[in-house]
């Protein structure tokens, strides 16, 4: 009996906070607040269990590292577009075109590259492929790399600072995906001078 309703109590307590803590995640801002149609964060935000809410924050992590590629890919789609070139590449062109323009070495070049980012942007703790162990890891969320090796004045300013940040590089990221699906959509369709002048 009292047993029983002490558990009920506690996982119904455990059910709110759960659910309060999806709605106020980083990123469920308004207008939308916590939107999740798909069901991605399990089929009910509000009984999320703890398997729910590590896949969430999994699946949020690939939401900013993914954001923070587009935010680089429409840069540089936009600064190619402009005639911008690395002095030897002067003929490539810009968008999917230069694609079949790119020499093999470059090609091996960029692969080796992305493979140092993937490899060195990370926690140096605890690798997002759980392959290194080393540790309890010293980033205040997945994503911060600074493995304490660089602040600019992070650890010194607020938690809401902090979040508000956070989300707007989260905002950012959002926005800098649908730009380059926008920009690769076009350059496809073959009407990209019809959005940059």
């Amino acid at each position: 009996g009292a047993k029983a309703a002490a558990l009920a109590i506690r996982e119904a307590r455990m059910a709110v906070f759960i659910f309060i803590s999806c709605y106020l995640e980083i990123g469920a801002q308004i207008p939308l607040g916590f939107l999740d149609p798909l069901g991605f964060c399990g089929p009910d935000p509000k009984n999320a269990s703890e398997e729910d809410l590590v896949e969430f924050e999994r699946k949020r992590w690939v939401e900013l590292k993914h954001g923070r590629v587009a935010m680089l890919a429409v840069v540089g789609y936009l600064v190619t577009y402009a005639g911008v070139r690395f002095p030897g590449a002067e003929d490539i062109p810009a968008g999917f075109a230069a694609l079949d323009a790119l020499p093999g070495m470059v090609w091996a070049q960029a692969i080796a590259t992305w493979a140092l980012m993937e490899a060195a942007n990370q926690d140096q703790f605890k690798a997002p492929w759980g392959t290194i162990d080393g540790g309890n890891s010293k980033a205040d969320f997945k994503g911060d790399f600074r493995n304490q090796f660089i602040d600019f004045g992070w650890d010194s300013q607020s938690d809401d600072w902090k979040n508000r940040k956070r989300a707007i590089e989260l905002n950012q990221g959002r926005a800098a995906m649908m730009g380059i699906l926008g920009l690769m959509v076009h350059d496809k369709l073959g009407n990209i001078e019809a959005i940059l002048p």
